[in-house]
């Protein structure tokens, strides 16, 4: 409800960039940043003492082969043409040295620039997740949160930014990115209502 409550034509975004040149201000035209997805996958096997583990349905193990199997995701379903990052960053199991854990839990990212990437990135997910399930007699829960849409400039826009920037710090620390960023950022959850660009300036 935001533009309904201050309507506009158009709408322009700067983000703080350390990892840039100082005092040059850049703009990736047309799709600029990835959209981003967050998600968490339970493993819920059966544990029992790490002397017998015979006797359980090892979260841990189960949960880490799953963390391997995703990665086939992009090698051996999105077309090498199609950017997409799929990152496990979390697994946590088990609370002590001689207990094998009932449940683990992984976390991570994936990172896109078409929805249709996304889609298939999140269809093959669930399907790997399932047929673990079905492969160790767990259960396997997948929930996929889709946090940040695809960041896309307005090319008219970005020029007449480019040329604002230009009158404060010169046209010479003015640059088009050449590369949209895999990095994510909800000003774009504007630009799909409202037109605009979103700029970098470096630090």
């Amino acid at each position: 409800g935001l533009f309904e409550q201050f309507p506009c034509d158009e709408i322009y975004g700067m983000h703080n960039f350390p990892n840039g040149q100082h005092g040059k201000v850049g703009i990736c035209k047309g799709t600029a940043m990835a959209g981003a997805a967050f998600f968490d996958i339970k493993v819920t096997g059966k544990g029992s003492h790490a002397a017998v583990p015979s006797d359980s349905k090892d979260a841990l193990i189960i949960a880490a082969s799953l963390a391997s199997e995703l990665q086939t995701i992009l090698s051996r379903n999105i077309r090498a043409i199609d950017a997409c990052v799929l990152s496990v960053t979390m697994l946590n199991a088990g609370a002590a040295y001689n207990v094998v854990p009932e449940v683990a839990t992984l976390g991570g990212t994936i990172r896109y620039f078409k929805d249709e990437v996304y889609e298939l990135a999140a269809s093959r997910m669930q399907a790997i997740c399932d047929g673990f399930a079905v492969a160790h007699a767990v259960e396997i829960t997948l929930e996929l949160r889709n946090v940040f849409d695809v960041l896309v400039n307005d090319a008219d826009l970005s020029d007449a930014y480019l040329d604002a920037a230009a009158d404060i710090v010169g046209t010479e620390n003015t640059f088009e990115i050449e590369e949209p960023l895999t990095g994510s950022e909800d000003f774009a959850d504007m630009l799909k209502i409202v037109p605009g660009a979103y700029c970098v300036v470096g630090h």
